[in-house]
């Protein structure tokens, strides 16, 4: 049974920082070798992807979010990291991680492409 656990959210002032983080448990094979991914979610607004990252440590970001983001994991493909920097009121959003078991290159930006979800860490910025 895979879970995804994400943690790190919080409240932070304009032009603050977060490092979240997002455990994964349950999985037979190594997560490293497959697509995972960050979403965000704001009130009222669809979910949007935020991050993505292959089997091989390849990253890519949502146009707007390039050079203030930052997707990485450990070694052992256990838990994936996003660093947030200069966030700003837009930033504001429940969070959550992904994984697609299946792929380990071409990641996907649609939900669709992701099996597993964990239930979100909230950031809120002001």
């Amino acid at each position: 049974h895979v879970q995804l656990v994400e943690s790190g959210g919080g409240s932070v002032q304009v032009g603050g920082s977060l490092r979240l983080s997002c455990v994964g448990s349950g999985f037979t094979s190594t997560r490293r070798r497959y697509c995972m991914a960050w979403f965000r979610q704001a009130p009222g607004k669809q979910r949007e992807g935020v991050a993505i990252i292959d089997g091989a440590g390849r990253t890519d970001y949502a146009d707007s979010l390039k050079g203030r983001f930052a997707i990485s994991r450990d070694n052992d493909g256990n838990t994936l990291y996003l660093q947030m920097n200069r966030l700003n009121e837009d930033d504001s959003a429940m969070y959550f991680c992904a994984l697609d078991p299946i792929r380990g290159a071409g990641c996907r930006w649609s939900e669709s492409g992701y099996e597993y979800w964990g239930r979100g860490t909230q950031v809120t910025v002001s």
